[in-house]
């Protein structure tokens, strides 16, 4: 546990990687996913007098990126914008295309096709790890929430992976 502001600022970096993973999670791109960590570090970082010590620093750094997501929705939605997502041209005639490439191109559009809610549960309990419980405190649900909120978007998945080569 971090102790003074420049250890939080240290674990802080020690977890880019996992709010990077969650970013693209969270966003169809990875412009977008880099810039909304971009905003969740710089909000963290302003607002460390809010962070309680003893409590998980991951979470709280998932909760802060789960809401500047929606605050870019809400304001994209406002500005009437829609930006394709980048996986839509990134391998097309380059030839290097592997197939396991391929596959994580299908999954990733797959789960950009779940909704936000969907999206973020399989985010934080599949891709980061997070326990049903820690993910329910993370979004600020209950836990009976985020089960049936990934049982949904398992189904989904496998409904939109179905016809998977």
């Amino acid at each position: 546990m971090p102790e003074n502001l420049a250890e939080l600022r240290q674990e802080i970096a020690s977890l880019l990687p996992r709010l990077r993973r969650f970013g693209r999670t969270l966003a169809h791109s990875r412009e977008d996913a880099d810039d909304l960590v971009q905003v969740a570090i710089e909000k963290a970082l302003t607002r460390t007098d809010q962070w309680t010590p003893g409590t998980r620093l991951d979470s709280w750094m998932f909760r802060i990126m789960q809401n500047a997501w929606i605050d870019e929705l809400r304001a994209r939605e406002r500005r009437g914008q829609t930006f394709l997502p980048e996986e839509e041209g990134e391998h097309v005639g380059d030839g290097r295309a592997t197939g396991s490439q391929l596959d994580a191109i299908l999954v990733r559009k797959a789960v950009a096709r779940l909704s936000e809610e969907h999206r973020s549960v399989v985010g934080l309990v599949l891709v980061e790890g997070l326990s049903y419980q820690e993910a329910a405190e993370t979004l600020g649900v209950p836990v009976g929430t985020v089960t049936s909120r990934l049982a949904r978007a398992r189904e989904a998945l496998q409904e939109l992976l179905g016809e998977w080569p």
